[in-house]
């Protein structure tokens, strides 16, 4: 995945899709509470949403029972239809703590792909440090991949 071009490339064998993404508006970045995408290699360590109607909303990882177009206030960036939880495989870079002590951890920061309720957003930074992916989009990845796969993040 490239946070540069906004994109995210899936590759099965010899099939390769490009989804078009948002990153974070504050840039990467690796330390808790930055609100930046964190760099480096992840793997997924869960998929949640399996089932869940298109564009359903999530909060701490659990349906609402609400669709985003059903939403109060739609301006909200919301985490809709799929999560993949991200785990980085860097220890002191991405998981953990650093050389200084600062909490690096993607999974602890609760960084994920998702679907988004801003979808006409996509391709430039829009988030709090997640990668978010088109409802659409994120429903179909979901399905291509197992836990475990791994995630490469650049600047």
């Amino acid at each position: 995945m490239s946070v540069d071009q906004q994109k995210l490339w899936h590759f099965n064998g010899a099939d390769c899709r490009t989804y078009v993404v948002s990153t974070a508006r504050a840039g990467v970045g690796c330390v808790q509470d930055s609100h930046q995408t964190p760099t480096g290699l992840h793997q997924v360590c869960e998929k949640i949403g399996a089932g869940a109607s298109p564009g359903m909303v999530f909060k701490a990882r659990q349906p609402t029972g609400k669709l985003a177009s059903d939403w109060a206030t739609p301006e909200d960036n919301l985490i809709t239809s799929r999560i993949l939880w991200l785990d980085g495989l860097e220890p002191g870079r991405n998981q953990g703590v650093d050389a200084e002590g600062r909490v690096v951890d993607t999974r602890r920061r609760f960084v994920y792909i998702h679907g988004t309720n801003q979808a006409a957003k996509l391709g430039q930074p829009n988030s709090h440090g997640c990668v978010l992916l088109s409802d659409t989009d994120v429903i179909r990845l979901f399905d291509l991949v197992p836990v475990g796969t791994p995630v490469l993040i650049k600047a």
